[in-house]
């Protein structure tokens, strides 16, 4: 693989850029790179679950972009790592990769069923109402469990305005970027993924899936 990702034009490389600097605040700080047939997809996980029987869902940002047809590649670096280059059509990568529980399971590439649509006005207002609440709730001098199981209780809330999805699929669109102009966010839906794509990148949530375990029943006498 070559050190460095080479891409059509100096603002496609930018713009790829400041994705992954976004990306490198957010959740563990990674980026996933797909690249194959001239095409980069870049995913990030703003939101993800840190145990099996956690309920925050996985919410992730994807950007894609054109970049050398050459350039096969499935690997996660961290965000931070990636670097301008001497050529500005370039970027550079770091020297070693790194792993990420939420890059083993992709979304699918196809199958997608158009389910409505939400405003990115909304998308915006409610990212802004999220993050006030999490300040709010966080308790002064808080540890990091405690601030993690604030932004899971608001984050990962069913939203109304949003059609029911994750209050985090807000933050994510707008905590990366994605949210410019009066234009509206489409919603589609492949089995438990939602996507919300706007012209700037997507996001995607997947529910907590709990597999092999059974509904909880009472025993002993009914009365």
């Amino acid at each position: 693989m070559s050190a460095r990702l080479m891409f059509p034009d100096a603002p496609t490389a930018s713009d790829v850029l400041v994705f992954a600097q976004r990306a490198a605040a957010l959740g563990d700080g990674n980026v996933r790179l797909q690249a194959r047939g001239g095409t980069l997809s870049l995913t990030c996980a703003p939101l993800a679950p840190q145990s099996l029987l956690e309920s925050t869902p996985t919410v992730l940002g994807m950007r894609v972009a054109r970049v050398d047809p050459e350039l096969v590649c499935d690997l996660v670096v961290d965000g931070a790592a990636l670097a301008p280059s001497d050529d500005p059509r370039a970027l550079a990568l770091p020297d070693s990769a790194r792993s990420a529980p939420w890059a083993g399971v992709s979304p699918p590439r196809a199958g997608w069923s158009p389910t409505g649509d939400v405003p990115a006005a909304t998308l915006a207002a409610r990212a802004q109402w999220g993050i006030a609440a999490v300040a709010e709730g966080v308790p002064t001098d808080a540890g990091e469990d405690a601030v993690h199981a604030v932004r899971a209780a608001v984050w990962g809330a069913a939203d109304d305005d949003l059609r029911g999805l994750p209050l985090g699929v807000a933050f994510a669109a707008f905590a990366l970027g994605f949210i410019a102009g009066e234009e509206a966010a489409g919603i589609r839906t492949n089995g438990p993924w939602t996507r919300v794509s706007l012209q700037r990148g997507h996001v995607l949530t997947r529910g907590t899936v709990r597999s092999g375990l059974t509904e909880v029943r009472r025993t002993g006498a009914s009365g």
